[in-house]
């Protein structure tokens, strides 16, 4: 790691530290995969990278390194790093919407958590595209691959983050209940976007 990589990483003493120096670095549109000490190179970031990275420095600070997968339903899935104080639970992310990076450690469950992120996932067409979550999974389990200083290893870790069970969150009558997203909230939420990045969900099916 240079120089100038270490003391970054010392800055970073305090989960809402990590998030704002996700914060500043530009949203990645790759279609690979960085892993922490690259991403600290390059300053830039998708949600995966930057849930890695995430959960790195919160390793540093005493943390487990966890990610949690939130899958959705015509929609890109999100990534996030939890981490716990006094017992509840917050999160540091990195995302394209405004509305999907840090959560404060407030909630009682991991459940809560990530229904914290609900109202603020949705796609182009303004539908709340969040259905399911995994436990998190501990990148300890990985170290001896070094997933935080080689990139190699990173499509073993997302392999493995899709074999995790889901867990779902609303039920079949909830989904067919849900009003769209208004368009206020839908702007609020595109605030920096970058179109480059977004998932364009296909046409749905008329049916006959």
């Amino acid at each position: 790691m240079p120089a100038a990589g270490r003391r970054t990483l010392a800055g970073l003493t305090s989960p809402a530290r990590v998030q704002a120096y996700l914060d500043s670095m530009r949203y990645s549109t790759d279609r690979f995969y960085r892993c922490p000490r690259r991403v600290i190179i390059d300053r830039r970031a998708h949600c995966f990278d930057g849930a890695l990275f995430a959960a790195a420095c919160l390793r540093r600070l005493g943390h487990p390194p966890l990610i949690v997968d939130m899958h959705a339903e015509r929609d890109d899935d999100h990534l996030i790093a939890p981490f716990r104080v006094d017992g509840c639970w917050g999160a540091v992310a990195m995302s394209n919407f405004a509305g999907l990076r840090y959560r404060e450690p407030v909630y009682r469950s991991l459940r809560e958590l990530v229904m914290s992120y609900f109202e603020n996932f949705y796609n182009l067409d303004a539908e709340r595209t969040l259905r399911t979550y995994t436990r998190p999974l501990n990148l300890a389990a990985f170290d001896a691959l070094g997933w935080m200083i080689e990139d190699a290893p990173l499509e073993v870790i997302a392999e493995r983050s899709d074999r995790v069970r889901r867990i779902p969150l609303l039920t079949p009558r909830q989904i067919r209940r849900l009003a769209p997203l208004d368009r206020r909230s839908f702007r609020a939420g595109m605030l920096g976007t970058d179109m480059a990045g977004v998932y364009r969900p296909r046409p749905r099916r008329r049916r006959a």
